[in-house]
């Protein structure tokens, strides 16, 4: 049995996602990870950063990222956005004019694209106006139409030329895409879509809504679309004839030069058209060849009530920003996994984790170290009378003296075939052991550190700096703030790995396509 997904289910998807990460029932986070991928052992390889693996969908995987997750972003209605593909506005480029049946039996005539989402039917002007092209010139005479003389550049509500070449185009504005989204989301492929469009309280977005509404305006049809002038048509100039079909109102008035159909231009657009057709019943007695005159039909009730639909938006932009404001946020780490995880639970405890952000890792807060200090990437190890604690530094701060480090299994998996192969001392080194403020001193590669075991809050001061730590230490040690594993991880990239550093912010954009 044939079948497709539409693109409009694809474009409910990607609305509903939205309104699930804008929900305050949920939490989505933005996640970095995996400090150390190019140890030998699961999930890594010596050649990550020159061949980064791509990432694999499976259980193991999602829980293995679970161990090496570092700290995470909230994500919300301020940080995600539908996306369209970037058509900046280029004078002399043909434009293809909104149709609501481009298919694949029926292309968009320059593009030859078999939907209306991939023809080239909208353009951002040098102002970040968006605008969706309702009239390019063209005919059945000329179905490719005029190449684009006059950029548009009005806010006008209703469909204007936007100049005086002459050039046979109509444009209709939709909206301006915010400064602040142009700082936070600006891209050489996509164009960010507001938020919200059928409940938006801004008032440039309100008057695109309101004007599109043809249940209020009565002014749903913007076009026809002359496919065939016809011949033998009797009457003149100026001639007004009912659009016919399944809406009511619509009008257009209609030229006829030697018995041919020149010029049709809606009157009044009606409402309510899902289909239709001008009725020329009036002067078609003498027509030798018929007329074939298209209505267009925008989308819902008009151009601009649903720019969703309008514009195709199957694509999502989430972003967040890690700096070194926060202690939550290491400088001195680096990450090779990028995620996003929807409602991870707060640790101890059931309940979904709703702070801006979160740290996964545990940290040992020490009074004083000797020799050489931990770096990223580092193995630590503490001796214990059950066995032998092992992390690996995600970071060390000199100036508070906290160490940030996780636990994975590539620590105690059978390391030389690095799988669950048995080995000699498994039942004591196979065994994840935490770290402990009685056994208090810590082993580096070339070092080690004595536990703070006095230290209970989570600030210190240095040099009469008040600092936060971004986590609460009980005895000189901070358990993560998300329980491990808590959550669905939904997204995942590998990356060759990046230093973070003083000098540089990392904003993480990642675009998901439904």
């Amino acid at each position: 049995m044939a079948a497709i997904v539409t693109d409009q289910f694809r474009i409910l998807n990607a609305n509903n996602f939205v309104e699930t990460v804008e929900s305050p029932a949920n939490s989505y986070y933005v996640f970095l990870g995996l400090t150390n991928p190019s140890t030998v052992g699961f999930g890594r390889t010596n050649n990550w950063d020159e061949n980064t693996p791509n990432p694999t969908d499976s259980i193991d995987i999602v829980n293995h990222t679970a161990d090496t997750m570092m700290f995470g972003k909230k994500v919300g209605a301020a940080n995600i956005r539908r996306l369209v593909r970037r058509a900046d506005w280029v004078q002399g480029t043909r434009y293809e004019m909104y149709r609501h049946d481009y298919s694949g039996t029926k292309p968009a005539p320059i593009t030859q694209a078999s939907r209306l989402y991939d023809a080239n039917y909208y353009v951002m002007n040098k102002n970040y106006n968006v605008y969706v092209c309702i009239d390019n010139g063209s005919s059945g005479i000329s179905t490719t139409g005029n190449a684009s003389q006059d950029e548009p550049l009005f806010t006008d509500l209703e469909p204007s030329a936007a100049g005086s070449s002459g050039d046979g185009y109509l444009w209709k504005y939709l909206f301006t895409v915010s400064p602040s989204d142009i700082i936070k989301f600006d891209s050489t492929e996509y164009i960010t879509v507001p938020n919200q469009w059928a409940t938006s309280t801004d008032s440039q977005i309100q008057s695109v809504r309101d004007n599109a509404d043809s249940s209020v305006n009565n002014n749903q049809i913007k076009k026809i679309y002359i496919e065939n002038q016809g011949s033998g048509y009797s009457g003149g100039l100026g001639q007004e004839f009912d659009i016919v079909g399944d809406g009511s109102g619509g009008k257009v008035v209609i030229d006829v030069v030697s018995g041919k159909i020149t010029k049709a231009i809606v009157s009044s657009g009606g409402k309510g058209y899902t289909w239709g057709f001008v009725d020329l019943g009036r002067i078609n007695s003498t027509a030798s060849v018929s007329a074939k005159l298209i209505p267009i039909i925008p989308p819902s009730k008009g151009h601009g009530s649903d720019i969703y639909k309008e514009l195709g938006t199957d694509k999502i932009l989430i972003y967040a920003r890690f700096d070194d404001k926060d202690k939550d946020f290491p400088i001195d780490t680096r990450f090779a996994q990028i995620g996003i995880v929807k409602n991870p639970t707060v640790a101890g405890s059931a309940t979904t984790f709703t702070d801006s952000q979160f740290s996964s890792l545990n940290s040992i807060k020490f009074s004083s170290i000797t020799g050489t200090a931990p770096v990223s990437g580092n193995l630590i190890t503490q001796v214990q009378a059950n066995g032998i604690a092992k992390g690996y530094v995600a970071s060390y701060d000199s100036e508070t003296l906290v160490l940030k480090y996780y636990q994975d299994r590539n620590l105690y998996y059978n390391q030389t075939s690095n799988d669950q192969t048995d080995y000699v001392g498994v039942s004591t080194s196979g065994k994840v052991i935490p770290f402990e403020s009685s056994a208090s001193q810590v082993n580096f590669p070339s070092g080690n550190g004595a536990i703070d075991t006095n230290f209970n809050v989570g600030i210190t001061t240095v040099n009469n700096k008040v600092i936060s730590l971004g986590v609460n230490f009980a005895n000189g040690l901070a358990s993560p703030e998300i329980n491990k594993g808590s959550g669905d991880i939904i997204y995942l990239d590998n990356r060759a790995s990046i230093a973070r550093n003083t000098r540089q912010k990392e904003d993480v954009k990642i675009i998901l396509e439904f």
